[in-house]
Order: C-alpha cells, then sequence, then structure tokens
C-alpha cells in the first residue's frame, strides 16, 4: 500500500481526501402553510337565497331605478362574489361600503340619539309612508361591512378592487344624474355635506368621483393592503392540493 494512503487509514479516512462523488445535501422538511378557506358552501347558498328575496323586495318597494343606488349594487355584487368565491368581487364591495355602511349606521345613530342626522341620506328610514318592512331591509347597511371583512379573511384582498369599483363608479354616477335627478341618487346632484351642487353637470360628477376615488376607495384600498393578504392564485392551490 503507499505512503500515502496507509497515513489516511491511519487517520480514520476510507477513502481518499480528494472525493469527487456526488454528495447528497439533506434538507429540513418544510411545513406547507394551511390553505386559506373559502366561503363555505351553507353561507355561498344562503348568499343567494338572500339575494333573490331581497332583491324582489326592493324592486317592489322601491322600483328598478332603486338599484342605481351604489349601496344597492354592493348587495348584489357582494352576493355573486361570494356564492362564486370571487375574491375580486367582494374585495371591490368592501372598498366601496365598508366605510360608507359605516357613516350610514352613524347617522342613523344620531338620528336615534340626538334627533338630527349626522350627514344626511337616511331620512327615507323614517318616513312612516313607506312600509316598515321595507325600511328594515336597509338594515343590511349594518351586517354587510361585517360579512365583507369575515370574507376578505378567507379569500383574501384583491390589489385590483379599487380600480375595478373605480370604473363601476363612472356609469353608475353618470346614470344616476341623468336618470334619477329629483332623487339625488349617489349625491350625483347635491354633495351630502354642503347640499349644493357644484356648478355645471359634468364638473359636479367629476368632483364626486374624484372624491369618492381618491378620499374614500384609494386609503380604504391601502389599508385593507396591509390588512390582508392577496388571494391565493390557482397554481398555488393546485400544488397544495397536491402534497
Amino acid at each position: 500500500m503507499p505512503h500515502s494512503q496507509r497515513l489516511h487509514s491511519s487517520m480514520g479516512f476510507h477513502q481518499s481526501i480528494c472525493y469527487d462523488a456526488p454528495v447528497s445535501i439533506h434538507k429540513m422538511p418544510t411545513t406547507p402553510s394551511a390553505p386559506r378557506q373559502k366561503i363555505p358552501d351553507w353561507f355561498r347558498y344562503l348568499a343567494l337565497i338572500f339575494l333573490v328575496l331581497w332583491f324582489s323586495a326592493y324592486w317592489h318597494a322601491w322600483g328598478p331605478a332603486n338599484f342605481l343606488h351604489l349601496c344597492d349594487i354592493a348587495v348584489i355584487l357582494t352576493c355573486i362574489g361570494l356564492y362564486t368565491n370571487n375574491p375580486l368581487l367582494v374585495s371591490s364591495q368592501a372598498v366601496s361600503s365598508v366605510l360608507i355602511d359605516i357613516v350610514w349606521t352613524l347617522d342613523v345613530a344620531a338620528r336615534l340619539i340626538f334627533g338630527r342626522h349626522l350627514i344626511g341620506g337616511t331620512e327615507y328610514l323614517f318616513d312612516t309612508a313607506t312600509p316598515l318592512w321595507a325600511r328594515l331591509l336597509s338594515l343590511f347597511h349594518i351586517v354587510l361591512p361585517v360579512i365583507l371583512l369575515w370574507s376578505l379573511s378567507r379569500l383574501g384582498y384583491d390589489r385590483r378592487a379599487w380600480k375595478l369599483q373605480s370604473a363601476i363608479l363612472l356609469p353608475i354616477l353618470i346614470a344616476s344624474r341623468f336618470v334619477t335627478p329629483d332623487q339625488n341618487l349617489n349625491f350625483a346632484v347635491k354633495d351630502p355635506f354642503l347640499h349644493r351642487s357644484y356648478g355645471p353637470a359634468l364638473t359636479h360628477l367629476a368632483i364626486t368621483f374624484l372624491f369618492l376615488v381618491f378620499v374614500v376607495y384609494f386609503p380604504t384600498h391601502l389599508f385593507f393592503s396591509r390588512l390582508f393578504p392577496p388571494p391565493e392564485s390557482p397554481a398555488q392551490n393546485g400544488l397544495r392540493d397536491d402534497r
């Protein structure tokens, strides 16, 4: 045996020091994070049933033009988003409705406690000329923010939501101004604070649009982007299902 091999064996080596065979590296197994839960089936079907009943009752009580209200559009799109497990639809209506519905609730509370409205827009709720059952249907404003936030915690918040809602807003504002100008739907004729119109129709609509997009929608979008993770991609779901 050559001297170098005897030396290696005497030191306890069974192979040459210069060993060029591939070395296997054992990685620590990683535990995949649990997949985000979708909307439960029972709640999906409950949302669909509610939408059918609510839509029929609202049509009977208020007429078709009432569905130009952004809050009513939010109910329709939210229920569809819940039924289809669509995070983009749910996210867009969270951007549109959570803050507005909180203000709606505060306005009703101010009327009940202090006898006067905070900014207005909920006077119809105290109009006894409208059947009580029809007015009580508007209490969805109180529940909807809770449902939307819970849904975002399960589906994630889609970062495209505020752009989609801004695109939805524009034609709705224009229709509100020219289809039902006497009702001031979505404050397309007069603002909710000073109760005045800002110049010609297009000027007022532009101001209202920019206010909602950049004062209401965009800050809400930033808040939700920090609060909720983005939705899981189909590829991520597929990888997790295969494990």
